[in-house]
């Protein structure tokens, strides 16, 4: 034996240096194809420059017109009937390439399986002993947990009867990244007994023969690292994984399984209603009841039995996929969908194997062809799964089961979902509950709606996008402290199950947790699913991982938003008999109420005066209901919703997020909207009243709050119309005009000339003055270029307006005499104002009546770009359009109904989406069809350099991105890329914890990069409350509490922002040397930053001398900035303003 070992050790040093070397080869020789690839590619098709942006493919009359081959014309023919378009295939095709295993790959799998099998013929033999007993186990502990501690059986250690891969490596369907090889060991017979089926004596044999292969491995030089983890997440089945040393340990997973005999143990012992488990055996407790009275335990069944399988089932896989040559791809992309969605890996998933199965059942029942192609092989998986509901309606592969197989029926009996394999014995899905079944069917559901949609990137939405829980679902709550979950079966009588699951007590009670949520959430969810438990991996020198030691477990919801923020759950009639269930499932939050139909019924009213309190009802029901019946304190359930709402607070008190607010303002505006169109003695009259406002369409991060004065703060002005503040008083509260456009009717009395024009409108906005406040008692101060109006404590700014102004700012006479139009800056921001404004504001608006939490998004979205200095780049009316995309094209996910999930899947979208090469259209009220939007993707290829560099497209602004026309730069952009990626990885990581975290830090911004920093008085600073870290105490602003008054009074300090008007300053006299950037809710620091090219030396201008002084040397006289005299001036015009200044450079000294 000892030559023998020494031999095989000389052996696998030899083959260990080619494993590393073919490693080091495959390497290489990815990284030569990709760059061959990437120069071919280039070279070939010449559509990427070398900044990375496409560019349409140049080729020569000959080539352009040259007559297709055979080839290509089948290619086109099936791309066309088969494909959306020829690019889908192509993206096919490429992804199957990048996922199938190299041929250098597979050489190193096979070597180290070589390897591994021969090193494991020579197990040495070990003495019988009792099975107890684990003496002779050194170095390494047995995956199994050992509970209860005693179970009869011999048990001795004998080299293997038989090793064979299996799964999906020999099958042709095994994928990258992770690839994992299957090895089944064969367990001798002269181990195992007969009787081995009952009390776990097979599994612990499994369990204890593992550990002796473990310990044998352990001595193998050809292995790098050895660790036990479980099939699936069933602790029944451990497994034990090897990976090769060196590089090559990321390269593959070798997952060793211990397997009994084929026809060991006969499979009608392992019918689901049998029993196998001893109740006296689990609970040590003498049972006097007979054998027969025993509890069936289906799921302990399913997992003995299906280690007797693997065999057969690989050879009726292979037997099928040799019929269809599409079949391993096929598989390959299922996987890769299933891997997306998080559904491929934990207990009770849909793992590779199953997918295996399920496409061999759609081939073998003649659901798909045997000549389809990849693509039409997952599609029509996709659809089998959407509209098959297995949970009622199994299937199964077995042709012809003996007569003692189960019966559908039976199966269904003792499973939640069924689907039977070719022996008509084992059910696949023994560990699947319903509710990952019903997330199954609706992802497939939903994939399919979008592959459907022309205007969808499908390949890029359903196999490119990662979905993970915290940005798929609306909501998502922590089970922590899981051990809590033991009380649970005792409370819900689930010994029998307990028993079943040996021990289990999260998979055991899990179902019926979820099943009770279901029950009190009804109508308030679309969808209930949960996180798959994860299949622990643990080194072979340490004990098994406990069940309490499992990660936290996450429930995700998806939210109805018609019921889901109801305060009210209605029952039954008092007495109707439905009326008791509905008692025993709220318990004492049930009571009888009288409606004002005269109904008298059961009801459970819950709390919550504000939107954002009643966004917290779904998680009151889930603790309530959990502590009634599961025994499952709030202390073991975390919020995942919510967290964020503190940073867009408007009232502190009542708790409110700005919708009630945001409401009140459009109150407001309607009334006033209804009396400007009643106003008698109009010289013209008024054709259109349209909002303008960010408020009015639901998306001020701070909506105006109606406000009333405390004039003991003001001096009144001389006119007494208005009111100043006292000197040495704190800056007033900040009050936001509310833009209005009023368009007059068009008449032959408005002049051609543009300054007339604007003299006719401030006419205009006197006759509105005079009649409001004669007409409404309103307090109004007109001006030539607006007219604001005091209303119910808000400021309204009308703005009249000319339809065909614009027009003839553009037009001009030549010297000729002729009339040119051409179009100019001024006609522009005209339109802007007067037109894309307003259509934009009635268009979100009534997508803010679609989608109710589109507001609340596009107010934290615009919330973290103002607190990350980003808001002046990407403007509001972009930040807006950005969020309405992901309601409008929210593909692959549902539309979001949480504000936390819309506001991570705006952080990815401006992280992930390809700027350079792609312009986002933004398909409002859907008047985009598939070939505008075709066309308007390739016009955008075609004249991209000229183009902005964030190109955002609506219906009414499909050439030039009006919002993001002057900015952002190519620089602010890449910062804005950059910052949201690191902040949604921090703010993903903190929701994913189960532990109590600062939301707020992906809020606050890095400060590092910035040259100086201009402190601010905090006194002067109005909207310092809404800061991201206010400060405790606060100032007094003017203002009181109480209802305001809704019309007269003084009118206050209409939009005075002292730190806006500094910046504004800064900027006209020192924009050549510096950028400056600003929060404008409540920012105490302007961050500078020297622009690169500022402290380069010039030549002397007497013209160029603003803040330069001059350098002389030798004959050349140059200017370079005088940094004292900036940071001087920085402080004179900002006096009484700044605080200090601190100096965070090393470009220059002071």
């Amino acid at each position: 034996m000892k030559k023998k070992r020494k031999e095989s050790t000389e052996t696998e040093t030899e083959d260990q240096m080619e494993l590393l070397d073919d490693s080091q080869n495959e390497e290489e020789n990815e990284k030569r194809s990709v760059k061959q690839f990437k120069d071919s590619k280039r070279k070939a098709k010449g559509t990427v420059s070398d900044d990375g942006v496409l560019r349409p493919v140049k080729l020569s009359k000959k080539e352009l017109y040259k007559a297709p081959t055979v080839e290509e014309l089948n290619q086109l023919k099936e791309a066309e009937n088969l494909f959306h378009c020829s690019i889908l295939k192509m993206q096919m095709e490429e992804l199957l390439k990048e996922v199938a295993l190299s041929e250098q790959r597979k050489k190193l799998v096979d070597s180290f399986v070589h390897q591994i099998t021969d090193f494991l013929q020579c197990v040495p033999e070990s003495e019988v002993v009792e099975l107890d007993d684990i003496s002779w186990l050194s170095g390494v502990e047995v995956p199994f947990l050992l509970v209860p501690s005693t179970a009869k059986g011999k048990f001795h250690m004998e080299p293997p009867a038989s090793i064979n891969l299996v799964g999906s490596y020999p099958l042709g369907t095994c994928i990258k990244p992770k690839v994992s090889v299957d090895l089944a060991v064969t367990i001798p017979a002269s181990i195992l007994h007969p009787m081995d089926a009952i009390n776990q004596r097979y599994s612990r044999k499994r369990a204890l023969y593992l550990a002796g292969l473990a310990r044998h491995l352990s001595f193998a030089k050809c292995v790098g690292s050895l660790h036990y983890s479980c099939l699936h997440g069933n602790r029944l089945r451990p497994v034990l994984l090897l990976k090769p040393p060196g590089n090559a340990s990321s390269k593959v997973t070798l997952r060793i399984h211990a397997v009994p005999p084929p026809d060991f143990l006969k499979p009608s012992r392992f019918h689901p209603q049998k029993n196998n488990i001893r109740t006296e055996w689990f609970t040590g407790v003498a049972n006097t009841q007979e054998e027969s009275s025993e509890p069936p335990t289906p799921h302990y069944n399913s997992t003995v039995l299906g280690d007797h399988l693997p065999l057969s089932h690989l050879q009726f896989l292979s037997a099928i996929s040799a019929q269809c040559p599409a079949f391993g791809e096929g598989v390959a992309l299922l996987k890769v969908w299933l891997r997306q969605r998080e559904l491929d890996q934990g207990a009770g998933c849909f793992c590779g194997f199953l997918a295996s199965m399920l496409m061999a059942y759609l081939l073998s029942t003649h659901k798909v062809g045997k000549t389809m192609n990849p693509y039409q092989l997952l599609r029509n998986a996709l659809h089998f799964l959407a509209s098959t509901d297995l949970t009622e309606n199994g299937i199964t592969l077995a042709k012809n089961p003996d007569s003692k197989a189960p019966s559908l029926p039976e199966f269904h009996a003792a499973y939640s979902v069924v689907f039977v394999d070719p022996s008509g014995h084992l059910n696949l899905l023994a560990d699947m509950t319903v509710f990952t079944y019903k997330r199954i069917q609706h992802e497939a559901s939903l994939s399919l709606t979008f592959w459907d949609d022309p205007t969808v990137d499908g390949f890029q939405a359903l196999l490119m996008t990662p979905k993970s829980m915290l940005r798929t679902y609306d909501n998502v709550f922590k089970l922590v402290n899981l051990v809590k979950l033991q009380t649970s079966c005792k409370k819900l009588l689930l010994l029998n199950e307990l028993m079943d699951h040996s021990g289990n007590y999260v998979l055991t009670a899990l179902p019926f947790v979820l099943s009770l949520l279901q029950r009190g959430l009804g109508e308030r969810i679309h969808l209930l699913v949960h996180s798959l438990p994860q299949d622990p991996e643990w080194t072979v020198g340490s004990a098994p991982p406990k069940h309490k030691d499992q990660p936290p477990l996450s429930i995700g919801l998806l939210l109805n938003l018609e019921h889901a923020l109801s305060v009210l759950e209605r029952g039954p009639p008092a007495d109707n008999p439905k009326a008791a269930e509905f008692r025993q499932l709220w318990g004492s939050r049930s009571q009888l109420r009288r409606f004002q139909d005269g109904a008298i019924t059961e009801a459970v009213l819950w709390s919550g005066n504000s939107i954002s309190q009643r966004r917290f009802i779904v998680l009151k029901i889930i603790t309530h209901l959990l502590e009634l019946h599961a025994d499952i304190p709030k202390s073991c359930i975390t919020v995942g919703g919510g967290q964020l709402d503190d940073l867009i607070e408007c009232d502190i008190q009542n708790h409110t997020t700005g919708e009630e607010e945001s409401l009140e303002v459009v109150q407001s505006y309607d009334d006033l909207s209804r009396k400007l169109w009643q106003l008698k003695d109009l010289p013209l009259s008024i054709t259109s009243v349209q909002s303008a406002h960010q408020a009015l369409r639901y998306t001020q991060v701070f909506p105006p709050v109606p406000v009333r004065l405390d004039y003991s703060f003001f001096d009144k002005k001389k006119n007494h119309l208005g009111l100043v503040p006292k000197e040495k008083k704190p800056c007033p509260c900040y009050i936001a005009p509310i833009k209005v456009i009023v368009h007059m009717e068009g008449s032959g009395k408005w002049p051609s000339e543009p300054m007339a024009i604007r003299h006719v409108k401030a006419a205009f906005h006197i006759c509105l003055r005079e009649l409001l406040c004669k007409q409404h008692n309103y307090r109004c101060h007109a001006t030539p270029g607006y007219l604001d109006v005091w209303k119910d404590g808000l400021v309204f700014r009308i703005q009249v307006a000319y339809h065909r102004e614009p027009q003839i700012l553009r037009e001009s006479l030549t010297p000729e005499g002729m009339l040119i139009s051409r179009d100019n800056a001024e006609a522009q921001a005209l339109e802007l104002e007067t037109l894309h404004k307003p259509f934009l504001t009635s268009t979100l608006h009534g997508l803010q009546q679609q989608y109710g939490c589109f507001g609340v998004v596009c107010r934290l979205a615009k919330r973290w770009l103002a607190s990350q200095f980003l808001l002046e780049d990407i403007r509001e009316e972009a930040a807006d359009l950005l969020v309405a995309s992901l309601f409008l094209h929210p593909a692959p996910f549902t539309p979001p109904s949480s504000p936390q999930v819309g506001f991570l899947r705006f952080l990815h979208l401006l992280s992930t989406f390809d700027w350079k090469n792609n312009p986002l259209i933004v398909n409002l009220n859907g008047k985009l069809t598939a070939v505008e939007q075709t066309d308007i993707k390739n016009d955008f290829v075609a004249s991209r350099e000229s183009l902005p560099t964030m190109f955002i497209v609506t219906p009414n602004d499909q050439k030039v991105s009006v919002w993001t026309k002057q900015a952002p730069s190519v620089q602010m952009l890449q910062r804005a890329v950059m910052l949201a990626a690191e902040s949604l990885r921090v703010l993903e990581t903190q929701l994913d914890s189960s532990e109590k975290q600062d939301m707020r830090v992906a809020f606050r911004p890095p400060l590092v990069a910035y040259d100086v920093l201009i402190h601010l008085d905090l006194k002067q600073v109005p909207l310092l409350a809404k800061a991201v870290d206010p400060p405790v105490n606060t100032f007094q602003r003017g203002t009181h509490g109480g209802q305001p008054f809704a019309s007269g009074g003084a009118l206050p300090v209409i939009d005075f922002d002292p730190v806006r008007l500094y910046l504004s300053e800064l900027r006209e006299a020192f924009e050549e040397l510096a950028l400056f950037f600003y929060d404008p809710y409540g920012g105490t620091v302007i961050a500078v930053l020297w622009k690169p090219n500022a402290f380069e030396p010039k030549p002397f201008k007497t013209s160029l001398m603003n803040a330069r002084r001059v350098e002389v040397n030798g004959d050349v006289v140059t200017t370079v900035p005088n940094v004292e005299a900036i940071l001087q001036d920085f402080r004179i015009i900002g006096e009484g303003l700044v605080k200090r200044l601190e100096l965070r450079t090393e470009k220059w000294v002071v």
